[in-house]
């Protein structure tokens, strides 16, 4: 009669442990995906953590905005979810958390600690300045321009379209506007200064300069993964990523069409 109580007290601390481990086995792998790491990067990460936390993984499923996860410990199990939020590229950041994962596979951390130390990385790593991004962006564009076939001429107005578009595009979504809505109206913005300044520049590539300035939404690294995710036998998450990609393609087009028309240039 003694022994239920402290049997239940004992369950209870086991369950405890479970989902203590659970959530921050589940936030690391939150955190990879939000960063711009791969399905496979990510499971590995979770399985890395929970060994080294002296757990099993029975089972995981990946979805574009959630991540879940069964764990076992002796005859314990538990189940969790956690949502993702929006997937971006941050490799500063997922290469943190990798090596924070391989440190925590080897045992001697506590989930309390991984969960600190997780904090201190999504608070402390750096980040180049908005200012910086919008430059190399520009450039990276401008430069693209010119192994596409666009002038010389053409080559400032496309830096200068293209770095504006990025520092509104980093704006707005610091302001949580709609990705699309985002790459629809980057895409116009980028398109209009970019063909407008080929024009007064006397370029005779101003399509082209039109088309450079919009690079810069071209999902470079989601495209990759998705293609990734589909080979390493994820489907429905690489498709969901293409989904996404195409997505964006079409609002980017769709702003594309609209600076077109607002300078009357048909491409």
């Amino acid at each position: 009669m003694d022994t239920h109580p402290d049997t239940t007290e004992t369950d209870q601390a086991h369950h405890h442990a479970l989902d203590r481990i659970a959530h921050v086995t589940l936030r690391a792998g939150a955190i990879l995906a939000q960063s711009g790491a791969s399905v496979r990067v990510v499971h590995e990460g979770a399985l890395m953590i929970a060994g080294g936390l002296g757990v099993e993984v029975l089972g995981m499923r990946s979805g574009y905005a959630s991540f879940e996860i069964t764990l076992e410990r002796g005859r314990h199990t538990i189940t969790r979810m956690m949502q993702i939020g929006p997937h971006g590229v941050n490799h500063r950041l997922d290469f943190a958390v990798r090596d924070l994962v391989l440190r925590a596979s080897r045992g001697g951390m506590t989930p309390e600690e991984i969960e600190s130390e997780l904090d201190r990385l999504q608070r402390d790593t750096p980040r180049h300045p908005p200012w910086l991004v919008a430059i190399a962006t520009g450039a990276a564009c401008a430069a693209f321009g010119r192994l596409l076939g666009a002038d010389w001429l053409s080559f400032v107005p496309m830096l200068a379209a293209a770095g504006i578009g990025q520092r509104i595009r980093h704006w707005l979504l610091g302001r949580r506007v709609n990705v699309f809505v985002v790459a629809a109206i980057i895409g116009c913005i980028a398109a209009t200064l970019g063909g407008l300044g080929a024009r007064l520049a006397g370029s005779g590539t101003i399509e082209l300069a039109m088309m450079a300035s919009i690079l810069l939404l071209v999902p470079g690294v989601p495209s990759t993964n998705a293609q990734t995710d589909v080979l390493d036998g994820y489907p429905t998450m690489g498709s969901a990523r293409a989904v996404w990609v195409i997505m964006i393609m079409v609002f980017a087009v769709t702003g594309l069409w609209v600076a077109e028309f607002v300078l009357r240039i048909h491409v």
